[in-house]
């Protein structure tokens, strides 16, 4: 099986949202979902509203549409969407 690097961008419900408690949520979710190395960091969208974008290294093989539901359904999110999928080599 080949790994991957994937970046996912989580969009909140508001920019009232607590960012910490969603992205503390989500890279719960990547790791029970056996996504290892988490990294997040925060995206300036508009009118005050920030994307968490995390990038984490996946096996190929798993389900990226049922990891992106699992991380819609957490609290004060709005939607969550694979934005790059990269092939790791070496």
């Amino acid at each position: 099986m080949t790994g991957a690097a994937v970046k996912i961008k989580i969009m909140p419900n508001s920019p009232d949202t607590n960012l910490e408690e969603i992205q503390k949520a989500a890279i719960q979710t990547i790791e029970k979902a056996q996504g290892t190395n988490c990294k997040a960091e925060k995206q300036p969208i508009a009118f005050g509203l920030n994307a968490i974008i995390i990038t984490f290294a996946w096996d190929e093989g798993k389900d990226r549409e049922k990891l992106e539901k699992n991380l819609g359904k957490i609290e004060n999110v709005n939607s969550a969407e694979v934005i790059s999928f990269v092939r790791a080599f070496g």
